[in-house]
């Protein structure tokens, strides 16, 4: 029996990205019978699918890969400091075919429902190619920016030329050589994506409704010295990363922020602007992220820098943010952005002023004016951490639907388990330590765990287990009172679930999406939940499946 052909497994985890793959190498390590559900066409997930110019990290390279294997730490060679897309790619490919890791994953098989039958005490599944699969325990690995939104923008049909969204770049070379390239948004992919291609097209409009706060990537080739002596500190680089709020090799300055002269603060933040990577956010002081008058001064120290870099004042103060301070949503990385508004064939289109009103046959039609356009590219964002949920029938006790329990904001247990569908984990779930970190680094820490959760169950002779509502309540509390200090409550932002593209998500609301206590907190947290016996989960048992089809399996069959 093949892996397309069997019906039942014991775990099946949905998505091949960073977090899938490494959730299946340790299942395979422990002799799981499991599977890994992609909807595209080949394992990456991020990495696969965002191809537009310009897709890099913002975190140093060295630092995103996996620390979980020796052989691939020495084995592996980073050649810039900030990875870019198709080389991440070729990273994942790397280490799913050093541990044979293929042969467990079907492609091109999204997953459209998933029961939880209370019956059997497992889940049912239902594939797009008609399939229907049951396992005991689901893992969502679905990534947390999977889910891409197109603006609520009239006539996008009707546009005659190539259009599409970033996460939707076309796989083969698009010729952008003297082409007429509109690109709407200007949020962290759009920064990367305006920054490479300026000089590369005829001319590009830039639509923007809202500016956001950015600084130098500041990127550099790794030679192989540099690689060797890497690898020496790949010990203390992720000992680093263990103890530092964002997971990241940068940490807070521990000063306080009015301890300082202002001479000294300037000498500090004109040191990080000029050194790679998120220094300039998370080596900064504590007190830009919680107070307003610290943000108010460091965010001021950024706009003069942004007015040094843009020629003209205009659209130098049309770059810069007023509705927040710097940092307190995730800061975009940049290389050359600002000096691509000092091109004559670059032309920045204020939409806050001169509303879209539509898209046309030839391009976009402002209050103001029509712009002709041979690509339209939409850089409008995602609807960011439950979006790929909510795109899944996911019903778990009486009928429940997640997108129901969660339609006011996620309420989880530690970001991997949800009372009322049990035996569904998120090692990087919302609410997590993963969305406001290095992601891998969160990865790690969350599959570990929940692999964990697995064979303690798994040794207990345990088929069911669920957080208690208890449990999540206090978490979701938890979770929600850390807002209350962070300046980033007031973001419009995917911190706080904002996208006007995603009804329900429009202003006014906010979810309580990220876990605002840093690495170290969340890990202990989540290691004392274990050491006690994983408390605050109930466990139950019951008779192996029975052979026959259950009532919801047959239900999710006629969906």
């Amino acid at each position: 029996m093949t892996i397309a052909t069997e019906t039942h497994f014991e775990v099946i985890v949905i998505g091949a990205g960073v977090a899938g793959i490494y959730q299946m190498k340790r299942l395979k390590d422990m002799g799981v019978n499991a599977t890994v559900l992609e909807a595209c066409d080949d394992l990456g997930g991020t990495w696969y699918n965002n191809r537009y110019p310009g897709a890099r990290f913002d975190s140093e390279s060295y630092t995103y890969g996996y620390s979980f294997s020796q052989e691939v730490l020495d084995e592996w060679h980073w050649k810039e400091k900030f990875s870019p897309q198709s080389e991440n790619l070729n990273y994942l490919n790397f280490v799913a075919g050093k541990f044979d890791l293929r042969q467990y994953m079907q492609f091109n098989c999204r997953v459209t429902a998933a029961h939880f039958d209370e019956g059997e005490d497992r889940w049912v599944l239902a594939i797009d190619d008609g399939r229907t699969l049951t396992c005991r325990f689901v893992i969502m690995a679905v990534g947390l920016l999977s889910t891409p939104t197109l603006p609520r923008i009239e006539g996008t049909e009707d546009f005659k030329g190539p259009s599409f969204h970033t996460f939707y770049w076309p796989h083969e070379e698009v010729d952008l050589k003297g082409k007429k390239v509109a690109v709407i948004g200007t949020g962290a992919t759009a920064i990367q994506l305006i920054a490479e291609i300026a000089d590369k097209v005829g001319e590009l409009n830039v639509f923007q409704r809202r500016p956001n706060w950015s600084a130098p990537l500041n990127n550099c080739p790794i030679s192989p010295a540099e690689m060797a002596d890497i690898r020496a500190r790949y010990d203390d680089i992720f000992a680093t990363c263990a103890r530092t709020p964002g997971s990241f090799e940068h940490e807070p300055d521990r000063r306080g922020f009015y301890e300082v002269s202002r001479e000294e603060r300037l000498k500090l933040w004109d040191r990080l602007y000029d050194e790679p990577g998120f220094g300039i956010w998370l080596a900064n002081f504590r007190e830009i992220f919680t107070d307003e008058k610290a943000n108010e001064e460091f965010s001021e120290y950024i706009a003069d820098r942004i007015r040094q870099r843009v020629k003209d004042p205009v659209t130098a103060e049309k770059l810069i943010p007023r509705d927040h301070g710097f940092g307190i949503q995730r800061v975009p990385m940049e290389s050359h952005y600002f000096e691509a508004y000092n091109r004559d064939n670059v032309h920045l289109i204020d939409i806050s002023e001169a509303p879209i009103e539509r898209v046309t046959e030839t391009g976009i039609r402002t209050s103001d004016q029509d712009y002709d356009a041979d690509i339209i590219v939409y850089a409008t964002g995602f609807d960011a951490i439950t979006g790929a949920f909510d795109h899944i029938d996911i019903r778990g006790l009486d009928g429940q639907t997640l997108r129901g329990k969660w339609r006011e904001g996620p309420s989880t247990f530690l970001g991997i388990l949800i009372n009322g569908f049990p035996n569904l984990l998120m090692p990087t779930g919302p609410q997590s330590g993963s969305a406001s970190t290095n992601y891998p680094r969160g990865i790690e820490n969350g599959v570990n765990w929940s692999t964990d959760l697995l064979d303690y169950s798994e040794q207990k002779g345990f088929t069911r287990l669920e957080a208690t509502k208890e449990a999540e309540a206090s978490w979701t509390a938890t979770v929600t009172k850390m807002y209350a200090i962070m300046l980033m409550r007031k973001a419009k932002s995917w911190f706080t679930g904002y996208n006007s593209n995603v009804e329900g998500h429009e202003e006014g609301s906010i979810r309580y999406f990220v876990y605002n206590g840093g690495t170290p907190r969340y890990v202990a947290s989540i290691n004392a939940v274990a050491g006690n016996d994983y408390e605050g989960i109930a466990f139950s048992r019951k008779d192996p499946p029975t052979s026959s089809a259950s009532a919801p399996e047959r239900q999710i069959a006629n969906t």
